[in-house]
């Protein structure tokens, strides 16, 4: 799919520029829903990505303030953190036309649920970025593992010919892209790696995940969050191998200090990830009747530290 589409980026952080600025590249109408880069990125009318494969600048940008100024796309790509999930009633609706798919790229669980309850589980699509990127600066973006890649499917459906095309042209832009059947099992396998990493970082002191890696005690409670995740996977018929742990584990050193997205947040003194990543997958393994102490001792902390109610 190289024809160009109109997208919508609702939540222009790390993620949300990145991709973006990837796509304008490619020749796509891309239309930024922007708050705090709004400014910046208007006046400069250029996002900067900086990655070990090569420095690029995305430029004209599209930098609108409100949904309306964006105006119904034929892609909304969300890129929200699941906190800010309550703003989607009113985001939503202004990109809407006829024929809009919407694809949440958001972290944990549960994240298609919530859009399907706003806009139709036929327009709905899921993503799980295998990224590592970070926002330093009003539309600048940092990739530490980048392009990486994106496994994409549709709601509580086989892939079809949306989902490929969307597949193909985040494939053309430069983003390894792949639509999958199971988008529940792909999102269990997305965990493998969150779980410990973005938790472990925050409840560490607050250090990047090469300090984890380094560190035997943190190393081995790495690996036994990855086995309790995969363990309640397994209780919801998404098998996950020993390999793929260790491949998850594996690709973490060489990113070097990366700040996971949740550490970021929490250093910001934003809010934090919590229930999606970490909260849902404890209930829907108890659900199951699968014990998950490790990683509920983590939830535990984690709420205390964020001060989740």
């Amino acid at each position: 799919m190289t024809h160009s589409l109109s997208i919508a980026i609702v939540g222009a952080g790390a993620l949300g520029l990145y991709y973006g600025a990837r796509f304008v590249r490619a020749g796509h109408d891309v239309r930024f829903l922007l708050r705090s880069d709004l400014a910046a990125v208007r006046a400069r009318n250029e996002i900067v990505v900086r990655e070990k494969s090569g420095d690029f600048t995305a430029t004209p940008i599209t930098a609108c303030a409100t949904a309306a100024e964006c105006g119904p796309v034929d892609l909304v790509i969300v890129t929200l953190k699941a906190t800010a999930n309550a703003s989607l009633a009113t985001l939503l609706p202004p990109l809407l036309g006829p024929r809009t798919a919407v694809l949440t790229l958001q972290n944990g669980l549960g994240a298609e649920d919530v859009l399907a309850a706003l806009v139709g589980p036929e327009r709905v699509l899921g993503g799980l970025c295998f990224i590592g990127v970070n926002r330093t600066a009003p539309g600048e973006v940092q990739g530490f593992h980048s392009p990486g890649s994106i496994t994409l499917g549709e709601f509580n459906r086989p892939a079809g010919e949306r989902a490929r095309a969307i597949a193909a042209a985040f494939t053309h832009a430069g983003v390894k892209c792949l639509a999958v059947d199971n988008l529940a099992a792909t999102r269990w396998r997305k965990l493998i790696w969150n779980v410990p990493f973005n938790g472990l970082c925050i409840t560490a002191g607050g250090v990047p995940t090469d300090a984890i890696c380094a560190d035997p005690t943190l190393r081995a409670e790495v690996h036994a969050l990855m086995a309790e995740v995969a363990t309640a996977a397994a209780a919801h018929s998404v098998s996950i191998p020993a390999s793929f742990l260790q491949g998850q584990y594996d690709v973490t050193p060489p990113m070097g200090p990366y700040r996971p997205s949740s550490l970021v947040d929490y250093l910001a003194g934003r809010a934090v990830e919590v229930e999606p990543i970490w909260g849902e997958p404890i209930r829907r393994a108890q659900a199951a009747g699968v014990p998950t102490p490790r990683l509920a001792a983590l939830y535990t902390r984690l709420r205390e530290l964020t001060r989740e109610p």
